[in-house]
């Protein structure tokens, strides 16, 4: 199956480079294009399945480039996300009016940058590779601060396993290393997507515990994670470090 393609639109370099950081796992084809103009000219060219598409930028704004795109009847099937930097509610209109099928607010939280990704792509969610995993995680929820163990861990998010009371929705802050990584702690924040908890257990061939969907990690944790997700699929499922590689997907 042919990998999705995806067009990065923004003037700023900084962003277009966080962007494909978040995807940087994913099995994608990213292409990226500094303006409407040249948004315009690939689109032509390579036919994406989605955009992301900033709103202010020079030459030709977004706004424009979606309008036309739109109104063309070989293109307007193709999903846009504008990419606003702030909620006024004239930018929302003239993006509305353009015809775009979602809007996001920047600076891009990374979770709301993959949902819309979820949203328009079925697989999208899905192209990324999980890897189960044995490391030691350290989290705070509220002001309380507990440990668990992740059982698989992906860019996106993770399994931990914990015997303790969590709920859908509740924010986590994160700490834990990447088995077989030089050793830096991995910082991040998330949500609780899912429990397995309870009496029967919802996915009793699971432990106990909760997937985290992450809203920010540093792009020196996705490398990093990354880097592990490599090792194993060389590994073949053959432990990398002691307890690393547990032969089955939790997340």
């Amino acid at each position: 199956m042919a990998r999705p393609k995806i067009l990065l639109v923004d003037d700023s370099r900084l962003f277009l480079e966080m962007e494909k950081e978040f995807l940087q796992p994913c099995a994608l084809m990213i292409y990226t294009a500094r303006d409407g103009r040249e948004a315009l000219e690939l689109v032509r060219m390579i036919r994406p399945d989605l955009i992301y598409m900033d709103l202010h930028m020079p030459e030709m704004d977004g706004a424009e480039c979606c309008a036309i795109l739109k109104a063309d009847p070989d293109m307007k099937g193709i999903p846009v996300v504008m990419v606003v930097t702030t909620e006024r509610d004239d930018d929302l209109l003239r993006c509305h009016r353009a015809g775009c099928d979602q809007v996001i607010a920047k600076p891009v939280d990374r979770a709301a940058f993959l949902r819309a990704g979820q949203r328009f792509l079925p697989n999208f969610d899905r192209i990324e590779t999980r890897v189960p995993c044995l490391t030691l995680v350290v989290f705070r929820l509220g002001k309380e601060t507990f440990y668990g163990t992740c059982a698989n861990l992906s860019s996106q998010g993770m399994f931990v396993a914990f015997d303790g009371k969590v709920q859908v929705d509740d924010l986590v802050k994160l700490s834990f290393l990447v088995p077989g990584s030089i050793g830096e702690v991995v910082e991040a924040t998330g949500r609780v997507a899912w429990v397995n908890i309870g009496a029967p257990l919802p996915k009793p061939a699971l432990p106990k515990g909760f997937g985290i969907e992450f809203s920010t990690i540093t792009p020196e944790g996705v490398r990093a994670i990354g880097g592990f997700i490599s090792r194993a699929q060389e590994a073949g499922g053959t432990p990398l470090v002691e307890g690393a590689y547990l032969g089955e997907t939790y997340f």
